[in-house]
């Protein structure tokens, strides 16, 4: 039976009709004529029949439920989108695997392993504080949480970050000292180690997190803030990628350790702890001093390195490498396509035996020469009215030099400036073809834009922590987060759909499920996906739970206990 709607006289009429089968021919019948349509929907009977009807329905009941957020027999809501997704990636990339082998038979009163995943899923979906991870399950269904509390979250962030005994801490950089962490990264490496026979290349870089408190007892100190907050103290965290740009490990130092002296311990100890025989360096010119490529190319280590070179500072980068004419080569054409790569030109230098490669972006050149134009323009039109005020821009002072007591416009270091505009040098000792050496180098730029994620949207900063270890362990939470982002982005990019993070983490947040007892019996409804959850489900390989799904009465876990509400939650989607 079905509704249907009849023309007469010009009015349109409601009918409820059957359909029947005669031989091989379906007919209809008009059981009964219910009224003109437009009457019925102005005085608000259709929509009282439907409603009425619908209660002998189970499946309308629940969603005339879901309607109305009817939680008063004491079942609210609760997103499921996060933890059905993570929870899967966390097991695939062998972060859970990782931390349960290093437990071991580790008598705790509190399920650690559950505990770190917390922490971890709070940094990708509402990142904040240890303290806020705490309030923010009670709104989530994650399996095994339910009996957290948030001394436990801090101890488990000190298990991360405590030491080895000393027996272990060979190899450590000297900085810091081996810590559960370093376990856990090995572990995730060797887990994955099939999927490459050589870590041949790896990316190197660091960044520095600043303290509200004191910053533990030895690892927040005063040093060259990159948050602009020389007045607190800091620690460093460098990162190290693989030439996919996956996350290998994190190197936690004291805030005054200089980023030229971590560079060649922590590639002596990556070398070490990952079994690597040969391997090429590509950082960024902050890594470089002369020791340091001496000892890099002295025969104790003969590393292949691609490094970034200062081309104002150096002497023989700005007035031989720059200086000198050749041909570029194009690597990536002009494209009005905003999909397409960026333009890439790059040409080889080298003086004496050392090899150069200038790379140079003409979209980027364009840019600082308008942008250069743009200031002088300005500082014309401010010298007209006085020089005095000029000094404290920065923007303005670096063309500016003095004439008697007044100040003019330093022709000589506009020119000077225009050779710089779209350029980087690279210095390297590979046998790379340029262009390889300079796409190598742009990599790089996924380790600062993994640095980004940390500060900006797993906000590592600023840390409240007051021990070492738990330091540690608060920072490492944000490592593991960036490992399960990192692979549902590579899941997605496989086939071939591009979200914004943004997106991804709202639309997995409306994703949810409530409870709605009717007759005696408790369904668990699950809400409509929206956006890309879809997708990202898909990308996952992860079953969408169905929409109504009926809990049995009385059941009983694997123990034989009867369940609770939220235990029935957790058990049905583990299966999913």
């Amino acid at each position: 039976m079905f509704f249907r709607t009849k023309k007469s006289k010009g009015n349109e009429y409601l009918q409820i009709v059957q359909n029947r089968r005669e031989g091989r021919k379906t007919k209809q019948s008009v059981i009964a004529t219910l009224g003109r349509l437009d009457e019925m929907r102005k005085s608000g009977h259709m929509e009282a029949l439907l409603r009425s009807g619908a209660r002998f329905s189970e499946k309308l009941m629940i969603l005339e439920a879901r309607k109305k957020e009817d939680t008063s027999d004491g079942f609210p809501s609760k997103r499921i989108g996060p933890a059905l997704i993570f929870e899967r990636l966390w097991e695939k990339t062998g972060c859970k695997a990782a931390v349960l082998k290093f437990l071991g038979h580790r008598k705790f009163d509190f399920p650690v392993e559950r505990a770190i995943f917390l922490t971890v899923l709070h940094r990708l979906f509402c990142p904040g504080s240890d303290r806020a991870a705490e309030k923010w399950r009670k709104n989530y269904v994650i399996a095994g949480t339910e009996k957290l509390e948030l001394h436990h979250l801090y101890r488990a962030m000190f298990w991360l970050g405590k030491a080895l005994d000393s027996e272990e801490q060979e190899g450590n950089t000297g900085f810091s000292p081996r810590c559960t962490k370093d376990l856990i990264e090995e572990a995730l490496f060797d887990y994955r180690r099939d999927l490459f026979s050589e870590l041949d290349i790896v990316f190197f870089d660091t960044t520095s997190l600043y303290f509200e408190g004191e910053g533990g007892q030895t690892i927040g100190q005063h040093g060259n803030s990159k948050d602009s907050r020389p007045d607190l103290k800091q620690m460093v965290v460098a990162a190290v990628l693989d030439g996919e740009g996956r996350p290998i490990c994190c190197e936690l130092w004291p805030g005054n350790t200089t980023d030229v002296t971590t560079l060649i311990p922590v590639v002596n100890r990556l070398q070490k702890r990952f079994s690597i025989r040969n391997i090429c360096i590509v950082a960024d010119r902050g890594m470089i001093s002369k020791s340091t490529i001496e000892k890099i190319e002295s025969n104790e280590f003969e590393w292949q390195y691609i490094l970034g070179a200062r081309m104002r500072k150096q002497t023989e980068v700005r007035d031989e490498v720059l200086a000198r004419a050749g041909r570029y080569q194009i690597v990536h054409p002009k494209s009005k396509n905003l999909k397409d790569p960026s333009p890439l030109k790059v040409k080889e230098t080298w003086v004496e035996e050392r090899r150069y490669v200038v790379c140079l972006n003409e979209a980027q050149a364009t840019k600082d020469t308008a942008d250069r134009e743009a200031i002088i323009k300005s500082l014309r039109e401010h010298l007209k009215h006085g020089d005095k005020s000029l000094v404290g821009n920065k923007g303005f002072r670096k063309f500016l030099q003095t004439e008697g007591v007044h100040f003019a416009i330093d022709e000589d270091k506009i020119k000077e400036e225009a050779r710089f505009d779209g350029k980087w040098v690279l210095r390297t000792n590979t046998d790379l073809p340029a262009s390889e050496v300079a796409l190598k180098y742009k990599q790089l730029w996924v380790v600062e834009d993994l640095f980004r994620s940390i500060k900006s949207l797993l906000e590592t900063r600023p840390i409240y922590h007051k021990c070492d270890e738990t330091i540690r362990g608060h920072v490492f939470c944000s490592f593991l987060a960036l490992i399960l982002r990192k692979e549902i982005q590579d899941r997605l990019e496989s086939k071939d759909y591009s979200f914004e993070w943004a997106d991804v983490v709202n639309d997995l947040n409306e994703l949810g499920q409530m409870d709605v007892i009717q007759d005696g019996k408790h369904f668990i409804l699950r809400f409509e996906s929206k956006g890309c959850c879809g997708k990202v489900f898909q990308a996952a390989g992860v079953a969408m739970p169905p929409t109504i799904r009926e809990v049995p009465p009385l059941a009983q876990n694997s123990k034989g206990d009867v369940c609770g509400a939220n235990d029935l939650m957790n058990g049905v989607d583990r299966d999913f």
